[in-house]
């Protein structure tokens, strides 16, 4: 179930991008922002860049290294979330002759990844009442933020986004209950590198195609469909809970390893 794990948070993040315009887009543009301007293009042929070409120009050269720094400091932060709730999830299993922990952790993880579906898809919004649980952590964080602005320097943007990293946001909260569900801490920020993994195309095309990202994004068949695709990951871990219970039953299932 951990390698399934692993796979589907990869595409959950992947998939999430509709949800991460949303939530984090307008911190990449104010990061982009920060960022110190590279040249402008000069030379032969610089006058008549396609406006694709002038985004792109616009991004490139000394402006890579600060966006990586930025995203790598954001992955720091998932994979010590991961570890601290697969820490947790490993107490809880000094139970599992008694309950399967595991399984029904699994079970739980699967239902938070169906109700993030049902969210990108904007069927059922139940996980932004989760958002507003971490924002009490957030409120201590932010002000932080203030004093590595502006971005000049790579420190600066990694300890950015390390900060950036634990803003409240519902597609976290619910893969982190599949880190959880994965035992130990080691699994858990392994877990969390793979979502955080699946999410950087997204972010970082983001900060490359601002607005073709925003409408592509915003269409409401590309959410439906990323939000059915993700639900559909947690209807089949649903469906390999309920088979270990149905060919071991309760008590066998405590000694099952997942």
């Amino acid at each position: 179930m951990t390698e399934f794990s692993i796979a589907a948070v990869f595409f959950v993040g992947l998939l999430g991008g509709v949800h991460c315009l949303g939530m984090c887009g307008s911190i990449v543009g104010m990061f982009a922002s920060q960022v110190p301007k590279p040249s402008p293009a000069s030379g032969r042929g610089a006058d008549r860049l396609t406006p694709a070409g002038a985004r792109a120009a616009k991004f490139s050269g000394a402006r890579w290294p600060f966006h990586l720094a930025y995203n790598g400091g954001r992955l720091a932060s998932y994979m010590v979330a991961g570890a601290l709730v697969g820490a947790l999830g490993q107490a809880g299993l000094l139970l599992r002759d008694a309950v399967p922990v595991q399984h029904l952790l699994f079970a739980l993880s699967s239902l938070m990844l169906i109700a993030l579906g049902l969210y990108l898809a904007g069927i059922w919004g139940v996980v932004r009442r989760i958002e507003r649980v971490g924002g009490v952590l957030w409120r201590h964080l932010q002000p932080l933020t203030r004093g590595l602005l502006p971005v000049t320097t790579l420190a600066r943007a990694l300890l950015l986004g390390v900060l950036w990293g634990w803003l409240p946001c519902g597609l976290v909260y619910s893969v982190l209950v599949t880190a959880l569900a994965s035992g130990s801490a080691q699994s858990g920020a392994l877990v969390m590198l793979a979502f955080g993994l699946g999410t950087l195309p997204n972010l970082l095309a983001i900060g490359l195609f601002w607005e073709n990202a925003r409408r592509w994004a915003q269409s409401p068949r590309v959410r439906l469909a990323a939000g059915l695709l993700v639900a559909g990951f947690g209807v089949y871990g649903l469906i390999k809970v309920g088979y270990t219970f149905y060919l071991y039953g309760w008590t066998g299932s405590c000694h099952v390893a997942a």
